[in-house]
Protein backbone atom coordinates (compact mmCIF):
# COMPACT_ATOMS: atom_id res chain seq x y z
CA UNK A 1 0.00 0.00 0.00
CA UNK A 2 1.28 2.97 -1.08
CA UNK A 3 1.85 5.52 2.09
CA UNK A 4 -0.12 8.93 1.77
CA UNK A 5 0.65 11.95 3.63
CA UNK A 6 -0.32 15.87 4.23
CA UNK A 7 1.04 18.58 5.68
CA UNK A 8 -1.31 20.86 7.58
CA UNK A 9 -0.99 23.85 9.63
CA UNK A 10 -2.80 24.45 12.94
CA UNK A 11 -5.60 27.06 12.55
CA UNK A 12 -6.60 30.23 14.58
CA UNK A 13 -9.74 30.68 12.29
CA UNK A 14 -13.10 29.07 13.20
CA UNK A 15 -16.96 29.24 13.06
CA UNK A 16 -18.33 31.63 10.46
CA UNK A 17 -14.62 33.00 9.46
CA UNK A 18 -13.39 29.43 7.20
CA UNK A 19 -15.40 30.80 4.59
CA UNK A 20 -12.87 33.46 4.18
CA UNK A 21 -10.01 30.47 4.30
CA UNK A 22 -11.91 28.68 1.24
CA UNK A 23 -12.17 31.47 -0.83
CA UNK A 24 -8.21 31.81 -0.92
CA UNK A 25 -7.40 28.16 -1.63
CA UNK A 26 -7.14 26.76 2.13
CA UNK A 27 -9.46 23.70 3.31
CA UNK A 28 -10.40 23.70 7.05
CA UNK A 29 -10.02 20.50 9.20
CA UNK A 30 -9.80 19.19 12.52
CA UNK A 31 -7.44 16.23 13.87
CA UNK A 32 -9.27 14.38 16.86
CA UNK A 33 -9.21 10.68 18.80
CA UNK A 34 -6.82 9.48 21.89
CA UNK A 35 -6.93 11.86 24.75
CA UNK A 36 -5.22 14.67 23.28
CA UNK A 37 -7.92 17.57 22.39
CA UNK A 38 -8.87 18.04 19.04
CA UNK A 39 -6.29 20.43 16.75
CA UNK A 40 -7.95 22.34 14.72
CA UNK A 41 -6.34 22.63 11.47
CA UNK A 42 -6.01 23.78 7.74
CA UNK A 43 -4.06 22.97 4.41
CA UNK A 44 -4.08 23.80 0.66
CA UNK A 45 -7.16 23.09 -1.31
CA UNK A 46 -4.89 21.26 -4.06
CA UNK A 47 -3.40 18.69 -2.43
CA UNK A 48 -5.97 18.38 0.07
CA UNK A 49 -8.18 17.14 -2.68
CA UNK A 50 -5.64 14.85 -4.04
CA UNK A 51 -5.45 13.24 -0.30
CA UNK A 52 -9.29 12.95 -0.20
CA UNK A 53 -9.79 11.11 -3.10
CA UNK A 54 -6.66 8.73 -2.75
CA UNK A 55 -7.29 7.98 0.55
CA UNK A 56 -10.89 8.07 0.96
CA UNK A 57 -12.59 6.74 4.62
CA UNK A 58 -10.63 3.10 4.74
CA UNK A 59 -6.57 4.10 4.13
CA UNK A 60 -4.45 5.80 6.60
CA UNK A 61 -3.15 8.61 6.35
CA UNK A 62 0.53 10.49 7.51
CA UNK A 63 -0.12 13.48 8.80
CA UNK A 64 2.33 16.34 10.00
CA UNK A 65 1.60 19.29 12.31
CA UNK A 66 4.73 21.27 12.69
CA UNK A 67 7.24 19.03 14.57
CA UNK A 68 4.48 16.34 15.15
CA UNK A 69 3.37 12.89 12.97
CA UNK A 70 0.24 11.27 13.54
CA UNK A 71 -1.23 8.63 11.81
CA UNK A 72 -4.52 9.00 10.84
CA UNK A 73 -7.75 7.84 9.08
CA UNK A 74 -10.46 10.42 7.40
CA UNK A 75 -13.41 10.19 9.74
CA UNK A 76 -15.61 12.67 7.68
CA UNK A 77 -15.55 14.77 4.60
CA UNK A 78 -18.13 17.36 3.88
CA UNK A 79 -18.63 18.61 0.19
CA UNK A 80 -20.07 21.61 -1.24
CA UNK A 81 -23.65 20.51 -2.03
CA UNK A 82 -23.41 22.03 -5.68
CA UNK A 83 -20.10 22.31 -6.68
CA UNK A 84 -18.59 18.81 -4.97
CA UNK A 85 -16.03 19.73 -3.37
CA UNK A 86 -14.30 19.62 -0.50
CA UNK A 87 -14.87 22.00 2.60
CA UNK A 88 -14.11 20.21 5.67
CA UNK A 89 -12.18 16.75 7.00
CA UNK A 90 -11.92 15.39 9.96
CA UNK A 91 -8.90 13.53 10.36
CA UNK A 92 -9.10 10.50 13.28
CA UNK A 93 -5.88 9.96 14.55
CA UNK A 94 -4.54 5.88 15.39
CA UNK A 95 -1.91 3.93 16.73
CA UNK A 96 0.51 1.92 14.38
CA UNK A 97 0.15 -0.85 16.63
CA UNK A 98 -3.54 -1.04 17.41
CA UNK A 99 -6.19 -2.54 14.67
CA UNK A 100 -8.94 -0.34 13.28
CA UNK A 101 -12.44 -0.97 12.03
CA UNK A 102 -13.15 0.12 9.01
CA UNK A 103 -15.30 -0.26 5.86
CA UNK A 104 -13.40 -1.04 2.13
CA UNK A 105 -14.40 -1.75 -0.79
CA UNK A 106 -14.79 -5.22 -2.64
CA UNK A 107 -13.71 -4.65 -6.28
CA UNK A 108 -14.77 -7.96 -8.85
CA UNK A 109 -11.90 -9.10 -11.30
CA UNK A 110 -12.47 -9.79 -14.85
CA UNK A 111 -15.87 -8.32 -15.66
CA UNK A 112 -16.60 -9.25 -19.42
CA UNK A 113 -14.28 -12.04 -19.26
CA UNK A 114 -16.49 -14.93 -17.44
CA UNK A 115 -17.80 -18.05 -18.42
CA UNK A 116 -21.52 -16.47 -17.67
CA UNK A 117 -21.00 -13.07 -19.53
CA UNK A 118 -19.69 -14.93 -22.26
CA UNK A 119 -22.98 -16.86 -22.71
CA UNK A 120 -24.90 -13.72 -22.42
CA UNK A 121 -25.67 -14.45 -19.11
CA UNK A 122 -25.35 -10.85 -16.83
CA UNK A 123 -23.63 -10.31 -13.73
CA UNK A 124 -24.07 -7.53 -11.11
CA UNK A 125 -22.27 -6.68 -8.30
CA UNK A 126 -24.57 -6.94 -4.96
CA UNK A 127 -22.15 -6.04 -1.81
CA UNK A 128 -19.68 -3.02 -2.46
CA UNK A 129 -18.33 -2.45 0.89
CA UNK A 130 -17.02 -5.15 3.44
CA UNK A 131 -16.14 -3.94 7.10
CA UNK A 132 -12.97 -5.01 7.91
CA UNK A 133 -10.03 -4.96 11.07
CA UNK A 134 -6.46 -4.77 10.59
CA UNK A 135 -3.38 -2.65 12.13
CA UNK A 136 -2.78 0.39 9.92
CA UNK A 137 0.42 -1.09 8.01
CA UNK A 138 -1.90 -3.98 6.84
CA UNK A 139 -5.19 -2.51 5.34
CA UNK A 140 -5.83 -3.42 2.10
CA UNK A 141 -7.11 -0.56 -0.06
CA UNK A 142 -9.68 -2.69 -1.43
CA UNK A 143 -10.59 -6.78 -1.45
CA UNK A 144 -10.36 -8.39 -4.63
CA UNK A 145 -12.51 -11.33 -6.30
CA UNK A 146 -12.48 -13.40 -9.13
CA UNK A 147 -15.54 -13.90 -11.16
CA UNK A 148 -13.79 -16.28 -13.41
CA UNK A 149 -15.60 -19.01 -11.49
CA UNK A 150 -19.20 -17.56 -12.64
CA UNK A 151 -21.00 -19.91 -15.57
CA UNK A 152 -24.82 -20.12 -14.95
CA UNK A 153 -27.57 -18.12 -13.35
CA UNK A 154 -27.13 -20.50 -10.53
CA UNK A 155 -23.74 -19.18 -9.87
CA UNK A 156 -23.10 -16.53 -7.17
CA UNK A 157 -20.05 -15.35 -4.95
CA UNK A 158 -20.63 -14.74 -1.42
CA UNK A 159 -18.85 -13.45 1.69
CA UNK A 160 -17.12 -17.04 1.95
CA UNK A 161 -15.17 -16.51 -1.19
CA UNK A 162 -13.29 -13.85 0.07
CA UNK A 163 -9.96 -14.18 0.46
CA UNK A 164 -8.73 -11.68 3.31
CA UNK A 165 -5.23 -11.06 3.20
CA UNK A 166 -2.70 -11.79 5.96
CA UNK A 167 -3.29 -9.67 9.32
CA UNK A 168 -7.08 -9.19 8.27
CA UNK A 169 -10.26 -9.91 9.42
CA UNK A 170 -13.88 -9.18 9.59
CA UNK A 171 -14.94 -6.50 11.67
CA UNK A 172 -17.99 -8.70 13.30
CA UNK A 173 -16.95 -11.95 14.06
CA UNK A 174 -20.10 -13.63 13.70
CA UNK A 175 -19.83 -12.14 10.00
CA UNK A 176 -22.78 -13.66 7.88
CA UNK A 177 -20.53 -15.64 4.84
CA UNK A 178 -23.56 -16.60 3.18
CA UNK A 179 -24.45 -12.85 1.97
CA UNK A 180 -24.46 -12.54 -1.52
CA UNK A 181 -21.63 -10.36 -3.07
CA UNK A 182 -22.47 -11.38 -6.90
CA UNK A 183 -24.99 -12.77 -8.82
CA UNK A 184 -25.70 -14.15 -12.57
CA UNK A 185 -28.65 -13.09 -14.07
CA UNK A 186 -30.53 -13.81 -17.55
CA UNK A 187 -31.22 -10.16 -19.45
CA UNK A 188 -35.26 -11.74 -19.50
CA UNK A 189 -35.28 -12.11 -15.74
CA UNK A 190 -33.45 -9.01 -15.04
CA UNK A 191 -35.57 -7.30 -16.60
CA UNK A 192 -38.66 -8.49 -15.91
CA UNK A 193 -37.16 -7.98 -12.72
CA UNK A 194 -36.60 -3.99 -13.68
CA UNK A 195 -39.81 -3.75 -14.82
CA UNK A 196 -41.63 -5.03 -11.65
CA UNK A 197 -39.93 -2.30 -9.57
CA UNK A 198 -40.43 0.47 -11.93
CA UNK A 199 -44.03 -0.56 -11.11
CA UNK A 200 -44.30 -0.70 -7.46
CA UNK A 201 -42.50 2.72 -7.91
CA UNK A 202 -44.99 4.39 -9.83
CA UNK A 203 -47.64 3.21 -7.55
CA UNK A 204 -45.75 4.10 -4.35
CA UNK A 205 -47.19 7.37 -2.49
CA UNK A 206 -44.72 10.57 -2.61
CA UNK A 207 -44.51 12.01 0.97
CA UNK A 208 -45.64 15.81 1.04
CA UNK A 209 -43.03 18.21 1.97
CA UNK A 210 -43.84 18.84 5.45
CA UNK A 211 -42.87 14.76 5.78
CA UNK A 212 -39.37 15.33 4.41
CA UNK A 213 -36.46 14.95 6.35
CA UNK A 214 -33.10 15.88 6.37
CA UNK A 215 -30.07 13.49 7.79
CA UNK A 216 -27.14 14.92 9.70
CA UNK A 217 -24.15 13.20 11.69
CA UNK A 218 -24.60 11.90 15.44
CA UNK A 219 -22.46 15.00 16.45
CA UNK A 220 -21.26 17.84 15.44
CA UNK A 221 -17.22 18.80 13.93
CA UNK A 222 -15.45 21.27 15.20
CA UNK A 223 -14.87 23.94 12.42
Amino acid sequence: MNELSLTLNERTIQGKKVAQLRRSGVIPSVVYGGKAEPIVTQSPFIETSKLVQAAGQHTPVKLTIGSKQKLAMIKEIELDPVRRRVRHVAFHAVKQNEKITTQVPIALVGVGESEAEKQGLIVLQALDLIEIKAVPAKLPESLSMTIASLATADDKLTIADIQLPDGVEFADLEQDLDIVVANVYEPSALQAANDAAAGDAEDAVLPDEEGATTETGDAATPQ
